[in-house]
């Protein structure tokens, strides 16, 4: 009899401080109100936010609260996007942690121009978008701008998870809901989003099953939900469109 690989699953949804260790804080408390075995999605810039009049003291941060982090994910696989400094270039980079280990990491190869990203972040190569493997869980991740464009969609085809990490903007927020729920559609996979609840974001972070149904964290700092192997098997092998898991 085949078993089905389960997970609890969180999306979280809250506000980004200009204190950078307050950010930190709340995301600690955050995550030890989760499962121990979940896998967590925080919204993107969570410790900062895009702090452009402080981009540099943002990026020293990062790898200070990394260590801090990587005290306290223990066997969460934990997802989240940082400032993050090589030479003198900045990226905005996505980080996998777990068990005390980053596992996976990826920069943002598509920029917000409108938001004055172009402006202070290099750009990714798209080669590094590409799916990774967790406890025999295949996991790729689209960082908030990257959500709109259907050819990075197409390289994580086969993912059983898709965690979207954003700062998406508040007078877009009907985008990110029909974006990522038809994400979950199209890829046949769960995608767990999670936005920044800020003045100018959607704060429409949720939870979406491969046949589409999806729940949003509506106010809550914390949604939690549970992946199932076995329903992404079942939407791949009755409405086959070809997706090899």
């Amino acid at each position: 009899m085949t078993t089905s690989n389960i997970r609890p699953v969180v999306s979280l949804c809250l506000k980004t401080d200009e204190n950078f260790e307050k950010n930190l804080s709340h995301l600690i408390a955050l995550i030890n109100q989760t499962p121990e075995d979940c896998i967590v999605v925080a919204p993107e810039v969570v410790l900062s936010g895009f702090a452009y009049d402080r981009f540099a003291e943002a990026a020293a941060f990062t790898p200070i609260a990394l260590e801090a982090l990587l005290r306290v994910v223990k066997n969460r696989l934990l997802i989240f996007t940082a400032i993050t400094r090589s030479d003198d270039t900045f990226y905005n980079i996505a980080y996998a942690l777990h068990n005390g280990t980053v596992i996976h990491q990826q920069g943002k190869v598509k920029l917000f121009s409108l938001g004055g990203e172009t402006d202070h972040f290099t750009p990714a190569q798209e080669g590094s978008i590409a799916p990774f493997m967790f406890e025999g869980i295949t996991v790729g991740i689209l960082i908030c701008f990257e959500l709109r464009f259907k050819g990075l969609w197409q390289k994580l085809e086969g993912c059983d998870i898709i965690a979207i990490p954003a700062q998406w903007g508040k007078l877009r927020s009907d985008h990110f809901v029909t974006l990522t729920e038809a994400l979950a559609l199209m890829n046949q996979c769960y995608v767990i989003a999670s936005d920044a609840d800020n003045e100018d974001t959607s704060a429409m972070s949720g939870i979406i099953t491969p046949f589409g149904t999806a729940i949003r964290n509506s106010g809550s700092e914390i949604l939690k939900s549970q992946y199932e192997s076995r329903t992404v098997e079942s939407m791949r092998r009755y409405l086959n469109v070809g997706i090899k898991g």
